[in-house]
């Protein structure tokens, strides 16, 4: 790779710069046992319990911002995905479609956030594939990570399982991705306090469960933000949901932004942030063990699930009117995720 400065086309051809940048960067870097062996797939151990497998591709524009990176993002976005189904994640796989001409040096920078992401997370990965497409037809880097995590006997999380009466929580201030991402994009980052929240949650949804064990729903806010997920939460079921304008955590930065660009900071994408519905017996011991979590200290109760009106997700101000919170229709924010 040293001989190098950008990605070449050969890199992506299956022959010897295909086999460097796998040896030298990848599986040096990942450090994996599985991947070491160069195979076409990896061999791993199963401890037991049923399978979560999730997947996920990234195309996030710029790929370094205020927080992370694209790396960062893959990484923590599919152990996301897999925790907030009870799961616990250990295998990941991570795939690229690299642009020729890219500097090989940032994508060292990506790859080791990945390492590092995975380490924080305890998640190994085991396996991958790269394909290099012609200078102009890739916009840099595009990243897809899959992974897989066991869930142990007995954990039932789902929309099944959500009913009237239900408390809806959060683990801290929402919106600050999509707007650490737009600002960087538009320049406006240098008079921001503001940092994207990725992360990944599995160490946070653990401890909720072990508080918590018959927490009904969990889903990340990634695209679409609050609104989305609050929408996807009622759709088609017999019950609506109310959320509580006043209690929903927002950091100063994105109230102010999302107001000067119209944007609705509820549709604004989140990557360390979950809404989770669990029996309001114990909804306390859920908001406790958030708020002991370094990723949960602005944990918030935010809403609630309402008999009525059936299938619609309302905003609630603290002079107790309501308002529809729409569901996205297009997109606010693109290359976000």
């Amino acid at each position: 790779m040293a001989r190098y400065e950008h990605v070449r086309l050969s890199h992506g051809s299956g022959g010897k710069l295909t086999l460097e940048l796998i040896e030298e960067l990848f599986a040096k870097t990942f450090a994996s046992q599985p991947l070491q062996e160069l195979s076409d797939a990896a061999v791993v151990s199963n401890p037991g319990g049923r399978i979560a497998f999730a997947t996920d591709s990234h195309s996030v524009r710029p790929i370094f911002f205020p927080g992370g990176d694209i790396g960062r993002l893959a990484v923590a976005g599919t152990v996301n995905d897999l925790a907030v189904m009870g799961a616990k994640p250990l295998y990941l796989s991570c795939a690229f479609i690299l642009e020729e001409g890219f500097s090989l040096e940032q994508l060292a920078c990506v790859v080791r956030s990945m390492k590092a992401t995975a380490d924080e997370a305890g998640v190994e990965i085991v396996t991958g594939d790269t394909k290099v497409v012609e200078r102009g037809k890739g916009d840099g880097i595009f990243v897809n990570t899959s992974g897989i995590g066991f869930i142990s006997e007995g954990r039932d999380i789902g929309l099944h399982r959500v009913c009237a009466g239900d408390v809806l929580l959060t683990n801290g201030t929402l919106g600050d991705h999509g707007i650490a991402v737009m600002s960087q994009r538009e320049g406006f980052s240098m008079t921001l306090e503001l940092k994207s929240d990725v992360a990944p949650l599995n160490g946070l949804t653990e401890a909720i469960l072990a508080a918590a064990p018959n927490t009904h729903f969990m889903r990340d806010m990634t695209r679409g933000g609050l609104a989305a997920v609050a929408n996807e939460l009622v759709l088609r079921k017999p019950y609506g949901v109310r959320i509580f304008d006043a209690q929903i955590p927002m950091h100063h930065d994105v109230l102010e932004y999302s107001e000067m660009l119209g944007i609705d900071p509820l549709l604004s994408a989140n990557e360390g942030k979950i809404l989770l519905a669990v029996p309001k017996d114990e909804a306390e011991a859920a908001l406790t063990a958030m708020r002991a979590h370094p990723l949960g200290e602005k944990a918030a109760i935010i809403g609630d699930v309402i008999k009525k009106p059936e299938g619609m997700a309302l905003i609630e101000t603290a002079y107790g009117t309501r308002r529809i919170l729409e569901m996205p229709i297009e997109e606010q924010l693109p290359r976000i995720c």
